[in-house]
């Protein structure tokens, strides 16, 4: 395969002794083995272009997408939502799909109103009067809510709720490595988040424990589909002065109070489901709101309405002074970009939707979670692993291990869910299971019938 490597063993050499490891090996250590290939590439050395492209075409073909192979019941962040053909259409025309960032207004305004229409959208659904204009996904909004949330209360430690998203979590320690934050992981029992008993005291003896939090991350609802009290954070972030960061569901945003309402100073989320499929990953779609009284800490770019000289309306790129590309090192965030194709896409998926179709959205979700739950739960060794309330989302025990019934489940043509991971207590037997609205009725049956026969 050295065939294919751009590098000479000379670069390769120099870049690791640049970054003070030994070997190539050492440079990939954090990624899990078990998703390394253990051997050699089937290739033959020297083989033709074509033959290289046509080989790994054979690998790409050993991958079952949810939408065109299996019936997807997986959430965990990522959710199979119709996309209807008029968001297809729209978001998909060349004006969109080549556009180019926006510096110069005047050749921009088409773009611009797109994205301060997607604004004004993330804002009406978080309840908060400032959105930007996105940013790359859920777990880089999480990081800079964490980063506003922080800066604003001067205190780096931050109480971080076991509900977030695990992958979200990882990614806020590993930037908080940089930055310095002390991250907090608060416990969930019994499917919500138990905070401290009291809060912390200076005069316990110093320290990073003894500091009060300058952040709050909860869910909501939370990773495993439950629903926290945000009262009761938002009791706590009064008593400590910290930031409450919501990390919503935008979904559940028809069928619940928004999380402005209940008094969040930061929402972010994952934009996703409003129009974009699942691709293996992404690109996905950060979204993320704050109070009037936190603009100018607001990350990334941000659209304004205004009037030109003739008096009509125009929209620009406002208070830039915020950004990493003005201010360098004292930027309130190194995000300077945005999602602009996703984030119009979202904006189109919303409009299409209205206040009432999301609302419907939102309760099929939910009716058909607590359908195919119920049934789940009547079939012989199947238990809750959460007693808290759910929306779409929820967890189970299974008789086998979660990771067999996935694999079980595949081949009866079902993505039956995720299997949670190390990073919550004695979950190896825990399946988080998602349903939206394309699931029907006897797609959900079939479901049952093919779960009791793997979990057997």
């Amino acid at each position: 395969m050295g065939t294919y490597i751009p590098h000479t063993d000379e670069e390769v050499a120099s870049m690791l002794a640049f970054l003070g490891l030994s070997s190539v090996d050492e440079l990939f250590a954090a990624v899990p083995a078990a998703v390394r290939l253990q051997r050699d590439l089937a290739l033959a050395d020297g083989a033709p272009e074509p033959d290289v492209l046509a080989r790994f075409g054979q690998y790409a073909s050993g991958n079952r997408a949810s939408s065109d192979h299996l019936l997807c019941f997986a959430g965990a962040g990522a959710y199979d939502h119709e996309i209807p053909a008029v968001t297809r259409a729209l978001a998909t025309r060349s004006e969109f799909v080549t556009s180019y960032t926006p510096y110069q207004p005047e050749v921009a305004q088409g773009v611009l109103q797109a994205i301060f229409e997607f604004q004004t959208l993330v804002a009406r659904l978080s309840g908060l009067p400032v959105a930007n204009a996105s940013l790359y996904d859920g777990a880089s909004a999480t990081v800079e809510g964490v980063n506003l949330a922080v800066a604003a209360s001067g205190r780096n430690t931050v109480w971080l709720s076991e509900g977030i998203h695990p992958h979200w979590r990882q990614v806020v320690e590993t930037c908080a490595a940089g930055t310095g934050h002390r991250i907090q992981t608060v416990r969930l029992v019994g499917g919500t988040t138990r905070w401290p008993d009291r809060d912390p005291d200076p005069a316990d003896g110093g320290g990073s424990g003894s500091e009060p939090p300058g952040a709050l991350v909860v869910g909501y609802p939370n990773y495993l589909g439950c629903l926290e009290d945000l009262g009761e954070a938002r009791a706590i972030c009064d008593r400590t002065g910290a930031l409450l960061v919501v990390a919503a569901d935008p979904v559940c945003a028809g069928i619940l109070r928004t999380p402005g309402e209940w008094g969040a100073d930061v929402v972010v989320g994952e934009g996703q489901p409003f129009g974009t499929a699942l691709g293996f990953g992404g690109p996905y779609l950060g979204l993320f709101s704050c109070g009037q009284s936190l603009v100018r800490r607001l990350p990334g770019r941000l659209v304004g309405e205004t009037v030109d000289i003739d008096g009509r309306r125009a929209y620009v790129s406002t208070l830039r002074a915020r950004e990493q590309d003005i201010r360098r090192e004292k930027a309130t965030s190194n995000v300077c970009t945005n999602q602009t194709l996703m984030a119009v896409t979202a904006a189109i998926q919303l409009g299409w939707l209205g206040t009432s179709g999301l609302a419907e959205l939102a309760l099929r979700c939910a009716r058909g979670t607590r359908y195919l739950r119920d049934a789940l739960l009547r079939l012989p060794g199947v238990v809750p692993f959460a007693d808290a309330p759910v929306v779409r989302e929820f967890a189970v025990r299974t008789p086998v291990t979660a990771e067999v019934l996935v694999d079980r489940m595949a081949d009866a043509g079902f993505l039956a869910g995720v299997a949670l991971d190390g990073s919550f207590e004695d979950a190896e037997d825990a399946l988080l299971v998602a349903v939206t609205e394309r699931r029907t009725r006897s797609e959900i049956d079939a479901y049952v019938s093919a779960f009791a026969k793997a979990a057997a």
